[in-house]
């Protein structure tokens, strides 16, 4: 499980793979198509998607002459889980900090209150 964690960490580490699989979301597309804004090469775009096609972030398939490249969006919820299980585990942290910190504000006001007494 890591070892896929890793790769699919790895291919999310460059924006515009991480822009190529957020406009996928939407919906399939050609190479063409999403190297369309992108200031670099149809070829440039195809070794990020082999990136995240090696990952099992994006698969392609073909339809008549289109080859369009489609979002395994499954995939994402292995990163979901992973994150998530994390994500609880700090704000059980932080619900503990602040416990602790408005337990200390409380002594700290009454401790005022104690030394404003005549």
């Amino acid at each position: 499980m890591a070892d896929q964690l890793s790769r699919l960490f790895a291919a999310l580490a460059d924006p515009t793979r991480r822009d190529i699989v957020a406009r996928l979301a939407v919906g399939d597309a050609t190479v063409g198509q999403l190297a369309a804004p992108y200031e670099v090469s149809v070829q440039a775009v195809s070794k990020h998607l082999k990136v995240l096609e090696d990952a099992g972030l994006v698969s392609r398939s073909r339809d008549a002459q289109r080859r369009p490249v489609h979002l395994e969006s499954e995939v994402l919820e292995l990163m979901t889980s992973w994150i998530e299980r994390y994500r609880r585990a700090a704000e059980e942290r932080f619900r503990r900090l602040d416990a602790v910190l408005a337990e200390m504000n409380a002594e700290k006001n009454t401790d005022t209150n104690e030394e404003q007494r005549p």
